[in-house]
């Protein structure tokens, strides 16, 4: 049995990690760290996890951790990761950072967008853990690096048109919206009930949310050419969930029916994608709770723009169930296993 921990436990990335673990026959939670919660136990934070986890959250330092697992979920905030993810690679443990500190090439646009990098050392071992491009390396990685939830809504509803070099790469309009799960378990006015619901905006307008370096650095290797995109976030009133609707103009005159096909083919492969049938658009609801992400297609004749649409559980598949797909493939474990759950709807 793999032994697990979970570093930062208590925060919604490190609830759901604990809700998807407990279900998988591989592993074991042994280690559930919080600062703030020493003492407390994970379903007490948690209490749906109630009678499903009975580990204790404590504060434990580096060496106490790694002598109690195998494999370390890092669910802890920016600059925190890379404090403490050499100490466990030097231990030889395998690492799944679900921070941004690993995710960015260039430490120079790292720093840029986020706080100077003690660790960038690591930058060229650590494998983007977005299965779907880059399955091969992430079985062969120590260091995954999670991905950001809007960068894979983005990545995997581009994929094929960039590959295959459809659309015009100066033409790239993305407008994505986020439940407020996203933000963070946090006590924050922007968040709090009476400030989200029966209300929708725009947030971080005009290209200056810390995942646009991410979405251009994915991008722009799946089109072989450095491009730059136009990128706005909006905070829905619900709970979970990001839709992401992506404009671009096309190159040649594909219609729905053969962008159908190419999405089909692109994707047969891959348990955690679905591809919509033309007319049919996905919607959060659809992929609540699940590791899904759904993704629907459209051709506009009179602009020759495509319009691609595609929904993610923002907690699933944009943190913490992606980061257990990732560790399956690190640890030779079907891909899917403890991720087989159908969505919850309504």
């Amino acid at each position: 049995m793999l032994r697990v921990a979970i570093v930062g436990a208590s925060g919604y990335t490190g609830g759901e990690l604990g809700r998807l673990l407990c279900n998988h026959p591989g592993v074991t939670i042994t280690v559930a760290t919080s600062r703030q919660n020493d003492g407390v136990p994970l379903a007490r934070l948690y209490p749906h996890l109630a009678d499903r986890i009975d580990i204790v959250c404590r504060n434990l330092e580096s060496q106490e951790i790694t002598g109690q697992a195998d494999v370390i979920f890092c669910a802890v905030p920016h600059k925190t990761a890379m404090n403490v993810v050499p100490f466990f690679l030097e231990a030889g443990k395998k690492v799944v950072d679900l921070s941004a500190d690993f995710r960015l090439r260039d430490v120079a646009v790292y720093e840029q967008w986020y706080q100077p990098h003690s660790a960038a050392h690591l930058l060229d071992r650590a494998v983007y853990g977005l299965p779907e491009l880059y399955r091969d390396e992430i079985r062969n990685a120590d260091l995954v690096a999670n991905p950001g939830c809007y960068p894979t809504s983005v990545t995997l509803a581009l994929a094929p048109l960039l590959e295959n070099g459809l659309i015009d790469l100066d033409s790239i309009i993305i407008d994505s919206k986020s439940g407020a799960s996203g933000a963070g378990r946090a006590a924050s006015v922007g968040t709090l009930f009476c400030e989200v619901t029966d209300g929708f905006r725009p947030y971080k307008v005009g290209g200056v949310h810390r995942h646009v370096p991410e979405i251009e650095q994915n991008l722009s290797a799946l089109a072989g050419s450095p491009l730059t995109v136009s990128f706005t976030p909006h905070l829905l009133p619900i709970s979970r969930g990001i839709l992401s609707t992506v404009y671009a103009n096309l190159t040649t005159g594909i219609d729905l029916v053969s962008l159908h096909e190419l999405y089909l083919k692109r994707f047969s492969s891959e348990p955690f994608v679905r591809v919509l049938e033309p007319g049919m658009q996905p919607a959060t609801q659809f992929v609540r709770g699940s590791n899904y992400c759904d993704i629907g297609l459209a051709v506009d004749g009179r602009t020759g723009r495509v319009i691609i649409t595609s929904a993610i559980d923002n907690i699933v598949k944009g943190a913490s169930g992606q980061a257990v797909q990732n560790m399956n493939l690190m640890c030779g474990f079907a891909e899917d296993t403890g991720l087989r759950q159908a969505p919850l709807f309504p």
